[in-house]
């Protein structure tokens, strides 16, 4: 079997990945690396010239980037049934909310979440244009269907799931009923409970440590 290995940090975007990865429910080696230190090291740095995490190392492929990395596995594990086989009607919808959340939605919400306003006058000039817009898609979209590229979950619902309940903890994003209800569904499938405790035990052990 191919060796998968995740690089992460519990306290980081990289938990996504590891929900993405208890989905796909292959084995996989976890290596933590710290903020700072081992990021900033040059054998991660071979592999993320960005020192950051997450990242996924499958055999010889190396993959950084959530939503990249979210996209890969779905593919490259298609027995999980994660992704719209190419070429079907819903692969259309599936990268386009995908790469949506990994693009506009988290730039909108970051900026809010740093206290970045975007000059009315400005707007054209960023991707998103303005939070409101880009949320009032998704939420549009949540209005059509149950997960947000049709009716089955796929990878993208990880992605774009995770923006969303992260968004609404930190007040990035406004609690909406489309968004409380979609963040409820997604927040109770048993991968993403297996994936939050095995990062919570972590940090707690790593705080008995310190």
């Amino acid at each position: 079997m191919t060796e998968l290995v995740f690089y992460t940090h519990p306290m980081s975007r990289a938990r996504i990945v590891r929900w993405m990865l208890e989905e796909v429910g292959e084995p996989y080696e976890t290596r933590i690396l710290e903020f700072g230190h081992s990021m900033k090291g040059p054998d991660y740095l071979a592999i993320n010239p960005m020192g950051k995490v997450p990242a996924i190392r499958h055999g010889d492929t190396v993959v950084t980037e959530a939503a990249a990395i979210c996209a890969y596995l779905a593919d490259a594990f298609p027995a999980a049934g994660l992704a719209p086989p190419p070429g079907s009607p819903e692969r259309g919808p599936y990268y386009r909310w995908l790469f949506f959340g990994a693009g506009p939605v988290e730039s909108a919400v970051m900026d809010k979440v740093l206290g970045f306003e975007i000059p009315v006058e400005r707007e054209a000039m960023v991707g998103y244009g303005n939070i409101e817009r880009a949320l009032a898609a998704i939420e549009g979209a949540l209005y059509r269907t149950e997960y947000i590229a049709g009716d089955k979950f796929t990878a993208a619902d990880v992605y774009v799931g995770s923006q969303v309940g992260w968004g609404m903890m930190y007040r990035g994003i406004d609690k909406r009923p489309a968004f409380e209800r979609y963040w409820a569904l997604l927040s109770a499938r048993p991968a993403y409970i297996r994936a939050k405790a095995i990062d919570d035990q972590i940090i707690e052990e790593r705080k008995k440590a310190s």
